[in-house]
């Protein structure tokens, strides 16, 4: 409802009767809250206006304003909570569970579909249709969206959690949040530790090995506060918890042979890089780094994971920040005394290492498939697509409808929306790595004055190749005169020019010298015939 800007009709001061009349009404919506917690709501002297809008689409909607931010709304004589009170009041509606990247998309003003619920191990809460309920990310208690049950408890469970779920109306970083103080996503741990949470507290942090890859090698392309920078996701209580085995189990062998101290470096790596490349845009800048991590990195961390700075080697934020700044990936300035911001990102910044083949793609892939349980029971031919996926290879359109993909298709959509790059390499030269595909020397013959023929090569570089160098050697083999000049339309590109059809030459030089592979020459078959002998 509020995806897009919204206009004001009027902004008024709410009466003393008004206020009155509106604890009532608070009473009755939300029967939970206390007496206490309803003057606390809806206070006695401090300011409270009533604001009077409409959405884009032309909804009437009244909001009530409270220091600064919005507490309530009404539409059609309902009363709804604001993400700022459910913060204040996570217990406040039944909530439900789904996954951080889904958030963007409820952002944008989609519905929550069914596919993108998380499951609890203690099941859906009991709902029936037309319900107001609470949307929370996982790991987080903080409710991040608030909508109408589409359908009963009941009936999600009978349709095999496929379809629409719920009708979101609000959502933290919408217009109505923007309305306020802007104030980010709280950090409010979970009610009860889940079989993941509980493992990762007695010190064995379950890294995925096929999703952590190196994502230091990931290619960038592609909400303030003050406050001090916290150094893990959960509440005080766990993050003492946390210091108490700090220390402890850092250096003991866990999966794969890597140590906790390790794998959290990864996790950070990975959360750091996934922020930036998802969750950040350049009008967001300069950001400040404490919202960069609550609101966008401790997002990122993988279901079952918690991400603690304090258990990396760099135990603190701005230690990691600096490395990420030595690496010219992000720039990182003081604005104000104590309050570090970021203020750039390199969102072109080259991979590093080793790049990765068709045939390592796919591999991966496969091999991520099969651990998560995702390639259909019904018909091994088809791969079950998980938000990690959805993301990944889906355009907005297809979110909540292709659900499945065919091997080929699936393998064929991730390598497309991987950058290809080239690597030329010469016998005592180091490698020649570039962006892009590799286009073909190309050899063609023109007209020039007295219809007389010429032999032109170009994109003799891309294959390491020198032109003046190529030129001499033509120069010499085929008595005839050579010429180096700019390649029309190409950037820093140059061309060598032949006089007469030099094709044959050509080919012994590509091919028998300098041992190119024919498929990366075009042009070849130009050669002129062989005359009949008389």
């Amino acid at each position: 409802m509020f995806a897009k800007a919204f206009r004001v009709k009027s902004n008024t001061a709410v009466k003393g009767s008004d206020r009155r009349k509106l604890r009532a009404d608070v009473t009755t919506a939300f029967p939970t809250l206390g007496t206490d917690q309803v003057s606390e709501l809806v206070p006695g002297k401090e300011d409270l206006n009533i604001v009077k809008l409409y959405a884009h689409k032309g909804d009437a909607v009244t909001v009530y304003v409270s220091g600064g931010n919005p507490i309530l709304f009404e539409l059609e004589k309902n009363l709804y909570p604001t993400v700022y009170t459910l913060w204040s009041y996570p217990d406040l509606l039944p909530t439900f569970t789904t996954w951080p990247l889904v958030l963007e998309k409820l952002v944008g003003g989609a519905d929550l579909m069914l596919p993108g619920l998380v499951m609890p191990p203690a099941g859906l809460p009991q709902v029936q249709k037309g319900d107001l309920c609470a949307i929370s990310l996982v790991g987080n208690r903080a409710p991040v969206a608030i909508g109408v049950a589409a359908m009963s408890t009941a009936e999600m469970l009978t349709s095999g959690l496929k379809g629409r779920g719920f009708s979101v109306l609000h959502t933290y970083q919408d217009h109505l949040w923007r309305s306020g103080n802007k104030s980010s996503l709280p950090s409010i741990a979970p009610l009860a530790l889940d079989s993941a949470d509980v493992r990762e507290e007695k010190g064995a942090v379950q890294v995925d090995s096929t999703l952590r890859g190196d994502m230091r090698h990931m290619t960038l392309e592609g909400e303030e506060e003050n406050g001090e920078v916290h150094q893990v996701c959960e509440e005080k209580s766990l993050s003492e918890a946390s210091e108490d085995t700090s220390t402890g189990g850092l250096n003991q062998d866990s999966t794969d042979g890597k140590t906790l101290q390790e794998q959290m470096d990864e996790l950070l790596q990975r959360c750091f890089l996934h922020a930036l490349k998802c969750r950040v845009k350049k009008a967001d800048l300069p950001l400040l780094t404490s919202t960069f991590l609550g609101s966008h990195m401790f997002s990122c961390c993988p279901e079952g994971r918690r991400l603690d700075i304090k258990k990396s080697s760099y135990k603190k934020l701005s230690k990691f920040l600096q490395q990420m700044q030595q690496e010219q990936i992000i720039q990182v300035k003081e604005l104000s005394k104590g309050v570090e911001s970021i203020v750039a990102v390199d969102w072109k910044h080259p991979r590093k290492g080793s790049f990765l083949e068709g045939s390592e793609v796919r591999t991966i892939i496969i091999n991520y498939a099969k651990k998560n349980d995702l390639v259909d029971a019904d018909n091994k031919n088809l791969v079950k697509l998980d938000p990690i996926l959805c993301d990944c290879i889906l355009e907005k359109n297809e979110q909540h409808t292709v659900m499945k993909l065919p091997w080929d298709s699936l393998l064929a959509r991730c390598l497309e929306k991987l950058q290809p790059a080239y690597q030329v390499t010469f016998t005592g030269q180091e490698p020649i790595v570039k962006k892009g595909k590799i286009c073909p020397i190309d050899i063609t013959l023109a007209q020039r004055a007295s219809n007389k023929k010429v032999t032109v090569v170009r994109n003799l570089e891309a294959y390491g190749l020198d032109p003046y160098s190529v030129a001499a050697i033509l120069q010499q083999r085929c008595q005839a005169s050579t010429t180096v000049t700019p390649s029309p339309g190409a950037k820093d590109s140059l061309q060598v020019q032949i006089q007469g059809n030099q094709v044959h030459h050509l080919s012994w030089l590509l091919l028998e010298e300098y041992q190119l592979p024919r498929k990366h020459i075009q042009g070849l078959e130009k050669a002129p015939k062989p005359g009949k002998k008389k």
